[in-house]
């Protein structure tokens, strides 16, 4: 038999060897764009850090920059106050000259109201004296009046008192029934509402258990996914994590160099951004402190004017006030002089009509009625009137007038009928004149009397006079009244 030999390698073929040599390529190019993306995530990463550190060196030199202005700032505002508190100063010392000027004013108006005042009271003392003696004689007919009344008013109480017993013992009986109606009511209504509020619990339970189940399905479908994704992700990434801590040696060198350079970068960066916001920061302050200044002087020039405002309106109100104030003292002191005047000639003419009363109304001075109760119900269907509610409360308002009017009416009735009596008597007089010149024309003889009717001349026993009718006879004329005639021949003899 024939010693076996070594193997011999097969040759490979030209289309193998293109698709090795295309898989080497891909391999490359995966390799070098790995490279390519942790280079930009490195820089990408040092550029955040550097962009951060940079913020924070701002923010402490604009820190540094705000104590400096800040201080600045103290030392103005300081001048500022000063100079604001003199000027507060001298306008505390103006309105203290004015308080002053109006606190006289007022001390000149309270004397004025204090003698007003003390002249109105002395006028008042008069005027309760005056009416004093007038309560004194109206309460001795009070006390009168009040014993007709209280009569009355007990036969009324006890009519009153019968029939609220009975209309409280009605009552009491309905009280009864609706309580009893309410009880029953409100019982039905609470079972009712036990049965709702049971339903609504029940519902709200199950609704409660329904949701807990679904909530319990979705969290452990989420958990289920998440675990598989952090498995998967672990997997995808342990290749990564090999070539990631290769590279970070690398990437430790060029880092030192970039830092360098950055470093070179962010110092010229932070000069310029420097000197850029101090400008910006100066410019910005000049604005605020102006726009600040210009605020204060509008504030203060239009807390001046309302200052003025109030002033000019204080004085104004407090001299309308002042002569308001006299007027209306002048007026009342006229009125309470009218009023007292007014008194005194009622009380002279009272004692004047009080010599002239009878004994009768002296010591009846009010009569009840001088119609009788038929009189009074004609009147009554005659005159019917409506009382409406303000007319009530005026009547009520004058019912205290009553007796006044009464007495009042009775003058007037009485003043009246002596004038009717004053006319009749005027003409009774007329007449007797009229006759006794016709009879002294009848006794002398002169072609005036001539010319006229004499009474003197009868023939056939009778006279050429007319002749009038009997008192009877005249409408109007009363029976009863008699009038003695005396001849002037007569009276002639015995006078002469």
């Amino acid at each position: 038999m024939p010693k076996k030999g070594k193997k011999s390698k097969i040759p490979l073929t030209e289309e193998e060897q293109l698709l090795i040599f295309q898989q080497k390529l891909l391999a490359d190019e995966e390799a070098a764009k790995k490279k390519e993306r942790l280079l930009t995530q490195f820089l990408k990463d040092k550029l955040a850090k550097e962009e951060h550190n940079s913020a924070l060196n701002l923010n402490k030199i604009n820190t540094q920059w705000r104590t400096v202005l800040r201080e600045v700032k103290t030392r103005e505002l300081h001048k500022d106050i000063e100079i604001l508190s003199q000027t507060f100063e001298r306008v505390v010392d103006c309105k203290d000259s004015v308080i002053k000027s109006l606190a006289r004013d007022l001390t000149e108006a309270e004397e004025q109201y204090a003698h007003a005042l003390r002249s109105h009271l002395h006028n008042v003392d008069r005027l309760l004296a005056l009416q004093r003696r007038r309560l004194g004689l109206l309460e001795e007919n009070y006390n009168m009046e009040l014993e007709v009344l209280t009569k009355e008013f007990e036969t009324e109480r006890k009519s009153i008192i019968d029939h609220h017993e009975k209309e409280v013992h009605y009552l009491q009986d309905v009280f009864m029934a609706m309580e009893q109606n309410y009880i029953d009511s409100e019982y039905e209504s609470k079972l009712e509402f036990q049965s709702m509020w049971d339903d609504l619990k029940n519902k709200n339970l199950e609704e409660k258990h329904f949701l807990r189940l679904q909530l319990e399905n979705i969290v452990e479908d989420l958990w289920r996914r998440f675990q598989d994704a952090l498995k998967n992700y672990t997997d995808a990434t342990e290749d990564r994590k090999i070539a990631f801590e290769a590279l970070k040696v690398k990437d430790e060198k060029s880092s030192k160099e970039i830092e360098v350079q950055m470093k070179k970068i962010q110092r010229l960066q932070e000069a310029i951004s420097a000197l850029k916001g101090k400008i910006v920061a100066h410019s910005r302050e000049g604005e605020w402190q102006n726009q600040c200044i210009r605020n204060d002087k509008e504030l203060v020039h239009v807390q001046l004017r309302k200052l003025k405002i109030q002033r000019t309106q204080a004085r104004t109100v407090s001299q309308e006030n002042l002569v308001k104030l006299t007027l209306e003292s002048n007026a009342t002191l006229k009125a309470l002089k009218k009023a007292v005047e007014k008194g005194e000639k009622i009380l002279k003419l009272a004692e004047i009509c009080r010599k002239f009363e009878t004994e009768e109304e002296k010591v009846l001075p009010f009569y009840s009625s001088v119609l009788t109760p038929e009189e009074q119900e004609e009147a009554e269907i005659q005159n019917p009137e409506d009382l409406t509610e303000d007319l009530a409360k005026l009547m009520m308002d004058y019912a205290g007038m009553e007796n006044f009017w009464k007495r009042y009416n009775k003058v007037k009735l009485e003043v009246l009928s002596l004038q009717h009596r004053r006319l009749q008597l005027l003409d009774i007089s007329g007449k007797l004149r009229g006759m006794l010149k016709q009879y002294l024309d009848g006794i002398s003889v002169s072609d005036e009397v001539l010319s006229h009717l004499n009474p003197l001349l009868i023939v056939n026993h009778r006279s050429n006079l007319p002749q009038l009718p009997p008192l009877a006879a005249q409408p109007g004329g009363d029976r009863r009244a008699s009038y003695n005639v005396i001849e002037a021949a007569h009276i002639v003899s015995h006078i002469l």
